[in-house]
């Protein structure tokens, strides 16, 4: 980016100025570029006020302003424009600042800081400064792509919370029947786990790879939950049959000389051994014979040690809670690499942040070397964040000091993360 001496370069300025030189070199009309741009405005990090800002840009455009050649330059005054807007002069360069941050206009600067421009008869720019839209036409595709996927995983999530809604209406009706007949099993610690994971349900928009790290659990959980009750189903089936076997002499007795039991109504229920009585030591007899006839307290091994296991899953750092908890971090990580639908797109993007914060590359490859990709790019973002925000000054110190508790297995980082949320939201 060429620098006036008036304006504080910064790699965010001078990615939308490569973006406006690209944008200059293609035509894509302007009604392509807002709508394009407005479909995943949202997503890439824009408010309403940034997008009114744009608007009242793009109405100073011409149709001959986004032809390949032309840059769609808008030299309106700030007066005017906070006119438009009633936007304060501090939120309108605010405004302005985003927009060129996350890459969608650039500013073409004049050497004294004044916007002015001219026409020539045919209408067409010959020079002028000012707030510059050509970075909307390099990024019109970029954007559309973005839409497409983000349908594709809107209609994933759909997919993915309609099962998990069927799984958990299965898990709900088999444990409620359970308790129901009093069945003898393990029902309230399956409760309790089922509680936890409606907990994890999302109050608003997960993306696809939670959902489906959700839906495994219900599964999973939903699968324990039907062994425990065939078990327990299982213990008086054998009694079940001596009932019905009762049932069918009463009926066949009552063909072959209804007379009788009809005159006689109670002579094959009182004069024999009580069917009752008898089917009710054999329930408890058969349900002692199984292993879910024990006392709720005393769980099976293997039921708590894949309780342990799902729960240690969960603890685990999910991308959405790295970008919420280091919201400086993920604006950069979003301007540097667009739409981030993994890890491997935060790992690349925070290899070409690191050198902004001062990181050798030995440091970096020792971190992903020692603590994995994956734990050494989530601890990228969390010194990033604390250094954007003045916690750390040695950003490579306090990284080979994460490293060394790696090591030593004290780094808890989830602890970091969690607990940078649970003060954002004090």
């Amino acid at each position: 980016m060429k620098h006036t001496g008036w304006r504080k370069p910064t790699p965010g300025l001078g990615v939308a100025e490569q973006l406006a030189q690209a944008g200059e070199q293609v035509a894509v009309p302007k009604t392509r570029a807002f709508v394009a741009l407005k479909r995943v405005g949202a997503h890439i990090g824009l408010k309403a006020g940034d997008m009114m800002l744009l608007d009242t840009l793009g109405a100073f455009t011409q149709a001959q302003d986004w032809e390949e050649g032309q840059r769609p330059i808008v030299w309106a005054s700030n007066a005017y424009l906070m006119e438009q807007t009633g936007f304060s002069l501090s939120a309108l360069k605010r405004h302005a600042r985003r927009l060129a941050e996350i890459g969608v206009i650039s500013f073409q600067d004049s050497p004294n800081g004044k916007r002015w421009g001219r026409r020539n008869a045919d209408g067409r720019i010959v020079e002028a400064y000012g707030f510059d839209l050509s970075p909307l036409s390099a990024r019109a595709e970029e954007f559309e792509n973005l839409q497409a996927e983000l349908q594709a995983e809107r209609e994933r999530c759909q997919r993915l919370k309609r099962q998990i809604t069927v799984a958990r209406r299965m898990i709900r009706a088999r444990i409620e029947a359970a308790v129901s007949d009093a069945l003898r099993g393990p029902w309230t610690q399956l409760t309790g786990l089922f509680e936890e994971l409606l907990d994890r349900l999302p109050r608003r928009h997960q993306a696809s790879e939670q959902l489906e790290r959700l839906l495994t659990w219900f599964k999973e959980l939903q699968e324990r939950v039907e062994v425990a009750y065939l078990k327990a189903t299982d213990a008086i089936m054998p009694v079940d049959r001596t009932v019905d076997k009762e049932a069918e002499t009463i009926r066949n007795t009552q063909k072959m000389n209804p007379r009788e039991f009809i005159s006689e109504p109670h002579i094959l229920i009182t004069n024999e051994l009580n069917p009752v009585t008898s089917n009710s030591s054999e329930k408890e007899e058969a349900a002692g014979a199984v292993p879910n006839a024990r006392p709720e307290d005393q769980v099976d091994r293997e039921l708590e040690d894949w309780v342990a296991e799902v729960r240690k899953k969960r603890t685990a750092l999910e991308l959405p809670t790295i970008m919420q908890a280091c919201p400086e971090f993920a604006s950069w990580a979003r301007n540097m690499g667009g739409f981030l639908k993994n890890w491997n797109d935060l790992h690349r993007v925070a290899g070409q942040l690191r050198p902004m914060i001062g990181i050798s590359e030995h440091a970096w490859n020792v971190a992903q070397d020692r603590m994995g990709t994956q734990v050494a790019t989530a601890a990228f973002a969390l010194v990033f964040e604390k250094h954007s925000s003045g916690e750390v000054a040695s950003p490579g110190g306090y990284l080979r000091g994460m490293v060394e508790k790696a090591v030593a297995g004290e780094l808890h980082l989830e602890r970091s993360f969690y607990g940078r949320l649970n003060g954002q939201a004090a």
